[in-house]
């Protein structure tokens, strides 16, 4: 449970009445955008305020109007997805960087550039076409709508494609056997082979820009005795 210093004011009104309920203002947004969370660590007190201010709570007979309930982590979600989440100036900056974040990431793991062979973009990249591009991120958007947004911005700026490729990987016998799970995780095994000394070969499909984390990942579990070749350009 999100302690009350921490919690916001998340609100909805309807015929003439506010409803008001204290969250966590992390996970209201991702109740927001779509995320399953745990109502309990979601609300700071277990009611719904007409004023959280006064400690004024909503009767049951409104609730049930405008609601047709009166159990609160139900009214709660409508509050958080209908209506409006109080954020200080401080928890605003701070989300909208997180999700800046994940928006540079997912363009940097996905796309590729064509006019390089599909070499992959650095994030640093993606981030100055977007300071370019004067792209504002919105905080109570979702990330995959905002990686298109920017996207489209960024693509009169930078020459830029996703893009999924094949990279053949191979593990040593002495590290396949733990390595072989953290390759399925990263991404699509859609051929593979154990050979007679105990090694493992596989074809990995994979977003076009992730070929240097590949790379990365399979150096880690390997001590940098596996291999990663690009398959298609």
């Amino acid at each position: 449970m999100v302690s009350l210093d921490d919690a916001v004011n998340a609100r909805y009104k309807s015929h003439g009445t506010r409803f008001e309920v204290l969250v966590d203002p992390d996970l209201a947004l991702d109740l927001r955008n779509g995320e399953e969370v745990d109502m309990g660590d979601l609300l700071a007190i277990n009611e719904v305020f007409k004023d959280s201010s006064k400690g004024d709570r909503a009767s049951d007979e409104m609730m049930e109007k405008v609601f047709d309930t009166t159990d609160v982590k139900a009214i709660t979600r409508q509050i958080i997805k209908e209506g409006d989440i109080q954020l200080t100036s401080e928890q605003r900056d701070r989300i909208q960087e997180q999700k800046r974040k994940k928006v540079i990431n997912t363009i940097a793991r996905n796309a590729v550039n064509p006019q390089q062979n599909d070499a992959p973009h650095p994030p640093q990249r993606i981030e100055r076409a977007m300071d370019e591009a004067g792209i504002r991120i919105d905080p109570f958007e979702e990330v995959s709508k905002q990686v298109e947004e920017a996207l489209d911005a960024i693509r009169p700026i930078i020459p830029i494609k996703f893009k999924e490729k094949k990279f053949a990987v191979k593990l040593p016998p002495e590290y396949a056997g733990s390595g072989y799970g953290k390759i399925q995780e990263f991404g699509e095994v859609i051929d593979e082979e154990w050979q007679n000394d105990g090694s493992w070969v596989g074809v990995v499909k994979a977003p076009g820009g992730a070929r240097t984390e590949l790379k990365s990942l399979v150096a880690e579990l390997t001590e940098g005795n596996g291999e990663v070749k690009t398959l298609n350009r």
